[in-house]
Protein backbone atom coordinates (compact mmCIF):
# COMPACT_ATOMS: atom_id res chain seq x y z
CA UNK A 1 0.00 0.00 0.00
CA UNK A 2 1.34 3.36 -0.56
CA UNK A 3 -1.77 5.82 -0.53
CA UNK A 4 -4.73 5.79 1.66
CA UNK A 5 -7.60 8.19 1.80
CA UNK A 6 -9.61 8.93 4.86
CA UNK A 7 -13.22 10.33 4.29
CA UNK A 8 -14.62 12.88 7.07
CA UNK A 9 -16.86 15.75 6.17
CA UNK A 10 -17.98 17.18 9.05
CA UNK A 11 -18.44 18.20 12.39
CA UNK A 12 -15.87 19.54 14.43
CA UNK A 13 -16.78 16.94 17.28
CA UNK A 14 -17.10 14.31 14.87
CA UNK A 15 -13.63 15.12 13.46
CA UNK A 16 -12.01 15.42 16.37
CA UNK A 17 -13.30 11.55 17.31
CA UNK A 18 -10.89 10.29 14.01
CA UNK A 19 -7.88 11.30 14.80
CA UNK A 20 -7.13 8.15 16.68
CA UNK A 21 -7.67 5.92 13.66
CA UNK A 22 -5.60 8.41 11.56
CA UNK A 23 -2.54 8.28 14.29
CA UNK A 24 -2.76 4.70 14.53
CA UNK A 25 -2.85 4.66 10.30
CA UNK A 26 0.90 6.82 10.00
CA UNK A 27 2.28 5.30 12.77
CA UNK A 28 1.26 1.53 12.29
CA UNK A 29 1.82 1.83 8.33
CA UNK A 30 4.83 4.35 8.15
CA UNK A 31 5.36 4.13 4.76
CA UNK A 32 1.83 5.20 3.85
CA UNK A 33 0.58 8.39 2.67
CA UNK A 34 -2.57 9.58 4.37
CA UNK A 35 -4.58 11.65 2.63
CA UNK A 36 -7.85 13.07 3.97
CA UNK A 37 -11.01 14.18 2.19
CA UNK A 38 -13.39 16.70 4.01
CA UNK A 39 -15.65 19.86 3.78
CA UNK A 40 -13.59 23.42 3.07
CA UNK A 41 -15.20 24.89 6.42
CA UNK A 42 -13.57 21.76 8.42
CA UNK A 43 -9.71 22.27 6.49
CA UNK A 44 -8.04 23.73 9.06
CA UNK A 45 -8.54 20.77 11.62
CA UNK A 46 -7.13 18.64 9.48
CA UNK A 47 -4.54 20.88 7.42
CA UNK A 48 -2.62 21.07 11.39
CA UNK A 49 -2.53 17.13 11.94
CA UNK A 50 0.99 16.26 11.12
CA UNK A 51 0.13 12.33 10.44
CA UNK A 52 -1.83 13.42 7.56
CA UNK A 53 0.43 13.63 3.97
CA UNK A 54 -2.52 15.91 2.38
CA UNK A 55 -5.64 17.59 2.77
CA UNK A 56 -8.46 17.72 -0.23
CA UNK A 57 -11.78 19.90 0.46
CA UNK A 58 -14.84 20.77 -1.17
CA UNK A 59 -17.16 23.83 -1.06
CA UNK A 60 -19.94 25.58 -2.91
CA UNK A 61 -17.23 26.90 -5.14
CA UNK A 62 -15.31 23.58 -5.60
CA UNK A 63 -17.63 20.97 -5.98
CA UNK A 64 -17.35 17.30 -5.03
CA UNK A 65 -17.21 15.80 -8.37
CA UNK A 66 -13.99 18.41 -9.27
CA UNK A 67 -12.52 17.58 -6.38
CA UNK A 68 -13.07 13.70 -7.04
CA UNK A 69 -11.53 14.09 -10.07
CA UNK A 70 -8.46 15.02 -8.55
CA UNK A 71 -8.52 12.20 -6.06
CA UNK A 72 -8.71 9.46 -8.99
CA UNK A 73 -5.39 10.42 -9.97
CA UNK A 74 -4.17 10.19 -6.57
CA UNK A 75 -4.55 6.40 -7.62
CA UNK A 76 -5.38 5.47 -3.61
CA UNK A 77 -4.85 1.84 -2.81
CA UNK A 78 -7.74 2.19 0.06
CA UNK A 79 -10.49 4.02 1.41
CA UNK A 80 -11.83 4.48 4.75
CA UNK A 81 -15.21 5.93 4.98
CA UNK A 82 -15.29 7.57 8.29
CA UNK A 83 -18.48 9.44 7.77
CA UNK A 84 -20.95 6.58 5.96
CA UNK A 85 -23.07 8.75 3.36
CA UNK A 86 -24.51 9.14 0.31
CA UNK A 87 -21.64 11.29 -1.12
CA UNK A 88 -18.65 9.42 0.34
CA UNK A 89 -20.49 6.72 -1.06
CA UNK A 90 -20.07 8.06 -4.74
CA UNK A 91 -16.36 9.25 -3.88
CA UNK A 92 -16.04 5.34 -3.36
CA UNK A 93 -17.33 4.73 -6.44
CA UNK A 94 -15.97 6.89 -8.53
CA UNK A 95 -12.09 5.73 -7.11
CA UNK A 96 -13.87 2.55 -7.65
CA UNK A 97 -10.81 0.63 -5.43
CA UNK A 98 -10.68 -1.32 -1.68
CA UNK A 99 -12.88 0.36 0.73
CA UNK A 100 -14.06 -0.19 4.19
CA UNK A 101 -16.32 1.69 6.85
CA UNK A 102 -17.80 1.27 9.92
CA UNK A 103 -20.86 0.26 11.52
CA UNK A 104 -23.30 3.41 11.72
CA UNK A 105 -26.34 1.55 13.77
CA UNK A 106 -28.50 4.19 12.31
CA UNK A 107 -31.47 1.67 13.02
CA UNK A 108 -30.63 0.82 16.14
CA UNK A 109 -30.51 4.65 17.10
CA UNK A 110 -33.75 4.83 15.82
CA UNK A 111 -35.39 2.16 18.01
CA UNK A 112 -33.68 4.11 21.48
CA UNK A 113 -34.83 7.57 20.02
CA UNK A 114 -38.30 6.39 18.77
CA UNK A 115 -39.66 3.66 20.96
CA UNK A 116 -36.59 4.01 23.68
CA UNK A 117 -35.32 0.44 23.21
CA UNK A 118 -31.81 0.51 23.99
CA UNK A 119 -29.64 -2.21 21.78
CA UNK A 120 -27.06 -0.01 21.44
CA UNK A 121 -23.18 -1.80 22.12
CA UNK A 122 -21.48 -0.11 24.83
CA UNK A 123 -18.56 1.05 22.82
CA UNK A 124 -17.51 4.18 21.69
CA UNK A 125 -17.89 5.55 18.64
CA UNK A 126 -14.07 5.55 18.28
CA UNK A 127 -13.84 1.83 18.62
CA UNK A 128 -16.41 1.57 15.86
CA UNK A 129 -14.51 3.70 13.29
CA UNK A 130 -11.63 1.23 13.42
CA UNK A 131 -13.60 -1.54 12.18
CA UNK A 132 -12.98 0.56 9.09
CA UNK A 133 -9.15 -0.18 9.33
CA UNK A 134 -9.40 -3.67 10.85
CA UNK A 135 -8.65 -5.10 7.36
CA UNK A 136 -5.27 -3.40 7.31
CA UNK A 137 -4.19 -4.67 10.43
CA UNK A 138 -4.64 -1.19 12.46
CA UNK A 139 -5.51 -1.41 15.74
CA UNK A 140 -6.44 1.42 18.69
CA UNK A 141 -3.36 2.27 20.72
CA UNK A 142 -5.85 3.68 22.83
CA UNK A 143 -4.27 7.17 23.74
CA UNK A 144 -7.25 8.78 23.18
CA UNK A 145 -7.77 11.85 20.65
CA UNK A 146 -6.01 14.58 19.18
CA UNK A 147 -6.43 18.17 18.95
CA UNK A 148 -3.44 19.84 17.02
CA UNK A 149 -3.47 23.59 17.51
CA UNK A 150 -1.21 25.85 14.72
CA UNK A 151 1.77 27.09 16.01
CA UNK A 152 0.63 30.66 15.18
CA UNK A 153 -2.16 30.37 17.36
CA UNK A 154 -1.38 31.84 20.67
CA UNK A 155 -2.69 32.34 24.56
CA UNK A 156 -1.26 34.66 26.70
CA UNK A 157 -2.70 34.36 29.90
CA UNK A 158 -1.83 38.19 30.77
CA UNK A 159 -4.61 38.86 28.17
CA UNK A 160 -7.54 37.58 31.00
CA UNK A 161 -8.42 40.44 33.19
CA UNK A 162 -6.62 40.41 36.64
CA UNK A 163 -9.52 38.34 38.30
CA UNK A 164 -8.99 35.30 35.70
CA UNK A 165 -5.11 35.19 35.51
CA UNK A 166 -5.25 32.48 39.09
CA UNK A 167 -7.81 30.68 37.46
CA UNK A 168 -11.19 29.84 35.84
CA UNK A 169 -13.37 27.45 34.45
CA UNK A 170 -14.35 27.23 31.01
CA UNK A 171 -17.83 27.03 30.21
CA UNK A 172 -19.19 26.38 26.51
CA UNK A 173 -22.40 27.71 25.53
CA UNK A 174 -22.30 26.84 22.04
CA UNK A 175 -24.42 23.74 20.68
CA UNK A 176 -25.84 23.28 16.96
CA UNK A 177 -29.13 22.30 18.61
CA UNK A 178 -30.92 24.26 21.65
CA UNK A 179 -32.34 20.80 22.92
CA UNK A 180 -28.32 20.05 23.04
CA UNK A 181 -27.63 23.36 25.18
CA UNK A 182 -27.70 24.23 28.78
CA UNK A 183 -29.62 27.50 30.00
CA UNK A 184 -28.26 30.56 30.77
CA UNK A 185 -30.28 30.56 33.76
CA UNK A 186 -28.56 27.20 34.96
CA UNK A 187 -25.23 28.71 34.28
CA UNK A 188 -26.12 31.35 36.35
CA UNK A 189 -26.83 28.96 39.03
CA UNK A 190 -23.47 26.89 38.75
CA UNK A 191 -20.93 29.51 38.48
CA UNK A 192 -22.85 31.36 42.17
CA UNK A 193 -21.08 28.57 43.62
CA UNK A 194 -17.68 28.55 42.32
CA UNK A 195 -14.76 30.46 43.75
CA UNK A 196 -13.07 31.19 40.57
CA UNK A 197 -14.71 33.35 37.53
CA UNK A 198 -15.78 31.46 34.49
CA UNK A 199 -14.71 32.30 31.03
CA UNK A 200 -17.86 31.84 28.59
CA UNK A 201 -17.37 30.35 24.79
CA UNK A 202 -19.27 29.91 22.05
CA UNK A 203 -20.02 30.99 18.45
CA UNK A 204 -21.93 34.57 17.45
CA UNK A 205 -24.84 33.02 17.73
CA UNK A 206 -24.30 32.78 21.56
CA UNK A 207 -22.95 36.14 21.98
CA UNK A 208 -26.54 37.31 23.81
CA UNK A 209 -26.71 34.26 25.94
CA UNK A 210 -23.38 35.24 26.97
CA UNK A 211 -23.85 38.70 27.81
CA UNK A 212 -27.43 37.93 29.82
CA UNK A 213 -24.94 35.72 32.20
CA UNK A 214 -22.36 38.76 32.48
CA UNK A 215 -25.22 41.06 33.53
CA UNK A 216 -26.31 38.58 36.37
CA UNK A 217 -22.41 37.88 37.39
CA UNK A 218 -20.57 40.96 36.71
CA UNK A 219 -16.81 40.71 36.51
CA UNK A 220 -16.89 36.93 38.19
CA UNK A 221 -17.85 36.15 34.26
CA UNK A 222 -15.86 36.75 31.09
CA UNK A 223 -17.93 36.29 27.51
CA UNK A 224 -16.02 35.38 24.49
CA UNK A 225 -19.20 33.95 22.21
CA UNK A 226 -18.02 35.39 18.75
CA UNK A 227 -14.61 36.80 19.36
CA UNK A 228 -12.25 33.76 19.04
CA UNK A 229 -11.13 31.51 16.53
CA UNK A 230 -11.69 27.73 17.10
CA UNK A 231 -8.18 27.21 17.91
CA UNK A 232 -8.33 30.02 20.14
CA UNK A 233 -10.86 28.76 22.04
CA UNK A 234 -9.79 25.72 22.39
CA UNK A 235 -6.80 27.12 24.25
CA UNK A 236 -8.87 28.79 26.65
CA UNK A 237 -10.21 25.37 27.22
CA UNK A 238 -6.52 23.65 27.41
CA UNK A 239 -5.58 26.34 30.32
CA UNK A 240 -8.97 25.96 32.56
CA UNK A 241 -9.04 24.81 35.62
CA UNK A 242 -12.12 22.65 34.38
CA UNK A 243 -14.76 22.61 31.85
CA UNK A 244 -18.54 22.97 32.29
CA UNK A 245 -19.50 21.92 28.75
CA UNK A 246 -23.05 20.93 26.33
CA UNK A 247 -22.84 17.43 24.39
CA UNK A 248 -20.68 19.83 21.38
CA UNK A 249 -17.56 19.98 19.84
CA UNK A 250 -15.34 21.28 22.27
CA UNK A 251 -16.65 18.84 24.52
CA UNK A 252 -14.57 16.40 22.42
CA UNK A 253 -11.86 18.94 22.47
CA UNK A 254 -11.64 19.25 26.03
CA UNK A 255 -11.15 15.35 26.04
CA UNK A 256 -8.19 15.55 23.69
CA UNK A 257 -6.41 17.56 26.16
CA UNK A 258 -7.32 15.42 29.25
CA UNK A 259 -9.25 18.22 31.06
CA UNK A 260 -11.59 17.58 33.96
CA UNK A 261 -14.32 17.76 32.19
CA UNK A 262 -18.56 18.03 33.60
CA UNK A 263 -20.41 17.54 30.69
CA UNK A 264 -24.34 18.50 30.79
CA UNK A 265 -26.98 16.09 28.69
CA UNK A 266 -30.12 17.12 27.54
CA UNK A 267 -31.99 15.58 24.62
CA UNK A 268 -28.58 13.30 23.56
CA UNK A 269 -27.84 10.04 25.70
CA UNK A 270 -24.43 8.97 26.47
CA UNK A 271 -25.39 5.73 24.94
CA UNK A 272 -25.33 6.59 21.16
CA UNK A 273 -21.35 6.40 21.71
CA UNK A 274 -20.18 10.00 21.40
CA UNK A 275 -19.68 10.63 25.01
CA UNK A 276 -16.11 11.94 26.18
CA UNK A 277 -13.27 9.94 25.14
CA UNK A 278 -10.33 9.65 27.46
CA UNK A 279 -9.14 6.04 27.52
CA UNK A 280 -7.46 5.14 30.93
CA UNK A 281 -8.35 8.63 32.11
CA UNK A 282 -12.17 8.02 32.41
CA UNK A 283 -12.21 9.74 36.21
CA UNK A 284 -11.67 13.26 34.29
CA UNK A 285 -14.99 12.98 32.73
CA UNK A 286 -18.36 13.43 34.30
CA UNK A 287 -21.98 13.25 32.58
CA UNK A 288 -24.55 14.67 34.57
CA UNK A 289 -27.68 13.68 32.67
CA UNK A 290 -31.55 13.51 33.59
CA UNK A 291 -32.08 9.70 33.51
CA UNK A 292 -35.55 8.93 34.83
CA UNK A 293 -37.09 11.05 31.66
CA UNK A 294 -39.10 8.93 29.75
CA UNK A 295 -38.66 11.15 26.95
CA UNK A 296 -35.18 10.83 26.25
CA UNK A 297 -33.66 10.69 23.84
CA UNK A 298 -35.51 12.69 21.62
CA UNK A 299 -33.55 13.00 19.14
CA UNK A 300 -29.65 12.04 18.22
CA UNK A 301 -29.21 15.23 17.33
CA UNK A 302 -31.64 17.80 18.42
CA UNK A 303 -34.27 20.18 17.97
CA UNK A 304 -34.83 24.32 18.26
CA UNK A 305 -37.76 23.80 20.73
CA UNK A 306 -38.23 21.14 23.25
CA UNK A 307 -41.21 18.82 21.66
CA UNK A 308 -43.12 18.13 24.94
CA UNK A 309 -42.94 21.99 25.83
CA UNK A 310 -41.56 21.38 29.30
CA UNK A 311 -37.27 20.85 28.29
CA UNK A 312 -37.00 19.07 31.64
CA UNK A 313 -34.16 17.06 30.35
CA UNK A 314 -32.33 20.83 30.74
CA UNK A 315 -34.34 22.67 33.39
CA UNK A 316 -34.35 19.80 35.74
CA UNK A 317 -30.46 19.46 36.31
CA UNK A 318 -29.10 20.29 40.34
CA UNK A 319 -27.01 23.13 40.21
CA UNK A 320 -25.40 23.01 43.45
CA UNK A 321 -24.39 19.24 42.19
CA UNK A 322 -22.53 20.05 38.92
CA UNK A 323 -20.72 22.96 40.45
CA UNK A 324 -19.41 20.53 42.94
CA UNK A 325 -18.25 18.02 40.39
CA UNK A 326 -16.50 20.69 38.63
CA UNK A 327 -14.60 21.52 41.66
CA UNK A 328 -13.97 18.36 43.32
CA UNK A 329 -15.38 15.46 41.21
CA UNK A 330 -17.34 14.58 43.71
CA UNK A 331 -16.04 15.99 46.95
CA UNK A 332 -18.66 18.85 48.81
CA UNK A 333 -18.22 22.18 48.42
Amino acid sequence: MKKILVIRFSSIGDIVLTSPVIRCLKQQLPEVEVHVLTKESNRQLFDSNPHINKVYSFSEKRSLSEVTALLKKEKYDFVVDLHKNLRSFRVKRALSVWSKSFPKLNFRKYLLVQFKWNIMPEIHIVDRYFEAVKPLGVKNDHEGLDFFIPKHEVFDPESLPLLFRNGYHAVVLGGQHKTKIFPAEKVIEVAQYLEKPIVLLGGPEDAERGEKIVLSLGEKALNKCGKLSLFQSALIVKNALSVLTNDTGLMHIAAAFRKNTVSVWGNTVPELGMYPYMPGDEKRSVIIEIKPLKCRPCSKIGFKECPKGHFKCMNDHYSKKIAQELLFFGKEI
